[in-house]
């Protein structure tokens, strides 16, 4: 078993492989599972640093689209909360999300209620482009800086060891 898995390692953190995983794992984690992509992009550019670029550009654009899929996820719970109610719902708890807007968006990066919070947005029925847009800034700064850090903090060929 243990060699299947090394195997399957292996093999997912080839370039032609580990952008694509990577992709669907970041994807994943910017939804409500609870699951992260950072280990992923680190080890993906730890074991191909010529693919940092690419890989922070992948891992900021699935993990937004998985951010959408939560903003929609939110909009639709919404809707149907309306329609059972038959009337507008209103959370006071969450004025002071409001008089934010899509801005809070950038704040999707965050652990624990970022993901949470992307579906807020769609539950209070902000543009869903301007929160993509606030999203991606976000989560691209966060791998930026993740990465960046992480390559610093363990330069080398630490994995060998």
């Amino acid at each position: 078993m243990e060699t299947w898995l090394w195997s399957l390692l292996d093999t997912l953190s080839l370039p032609q492989y580990g952008l694509s995983t990577l992709f669907v794992v970041a994807f994943v984690s910017a939804t409500l599972l609870p699951m992260g992509s950072e280990a992923v992009l680190f080890g993906l550019v730890k074991l191909n640093p010529e693919l940092f670029w690419p890989a922070v550009a992948v891992a900021t654009v699935g993990n937004t689209l998985g951010g959408a899929v939560s903003w929609a996820m939110g909009y639709g719970a919404h809707r149907a909360v309306d329609r059972a109610r038959g009337s507008d719902t209103h959370l006071h708890a969450l004025a002071w999300l409001e008089r934010f807007g899509p801005k809070a968006c950038v704040l999707s990066w965050l652990p624990l209620v970022g993901d949470p919070l992307c579906a807020v947005a769609g539950w209070l029925k902000f543009p869903l482009l301007p929160c993509m847009a606030w999203m991606a800034l976000g989560k691209c700064l966060r791998y930026l800086v993740m990465t960046a850090a992480l390559l610093w903090l363990l330069p080398g060929d630490w994995l060998a060891r």
